[in-house]
């Protein structure tokens, strides 16, 4: 077997844990969305939140390999701020902003809702240089 083939085989063996790995990190970016637009509590939802998944900036392979970063950039009022995290250790694992990170052990309601405020609060901090002028995007 040639290593082109063997390449190919490779690929073909790993193509369903590496989707299963996709649709997970996808799917956690989607309760991030979610939360994000809870994020000022029952009965105020953030409307102008947005998501758009893109793929990894930083990815060079394609497909990307069992355990790569998945991205999107989440649409908060006035700026825009690229998540990225990954599978690992049975945690989510991400990234944003300027070198912001977290990490996520269980998909509670109350532990997504808790990095979405997290989320925001930091970027207020990028933007305000510390000063926190308030949570409200609408």
């Amino acid at each position: 077997m040639s290593s082109f083939d063997e390449l190919q085989a490779v690929i073909r063996r790993g193509a369903e844990a590496r989707q299963a790995d996709q649709r997970a990190c996808e799917g956690f970016l989607n309760l991030l969305y979610h939360a994000l637009r809870a994020a000022n509590g029952p009965g105020l939802p953030l409307n102008n939140v947005s998501m758009d998944p893109v793929p990894d900036p930083q990815e060079t392979l394609r497909p990307a390999p069992l355990g790569s970063w998945h991205a999107a950039w989440f649409r908060l009022g006035l700026c825009e701020v690229l998540v990225r995290v990954r599978r690992a250790d049975g945690a989510f694992r991400g990234e944003y902003g300027r070198g912001e990170g977290f990490r996520v052990d269980d998909l509670s309601e109350d532990a997504v809702l808790r990095l979405a405020r997290q989320v925001l609060r930091d970027v207020i901090t990028m933007y305000g240089g510390g000063h926190d002028e308030g949570t409200h995007l609408n």
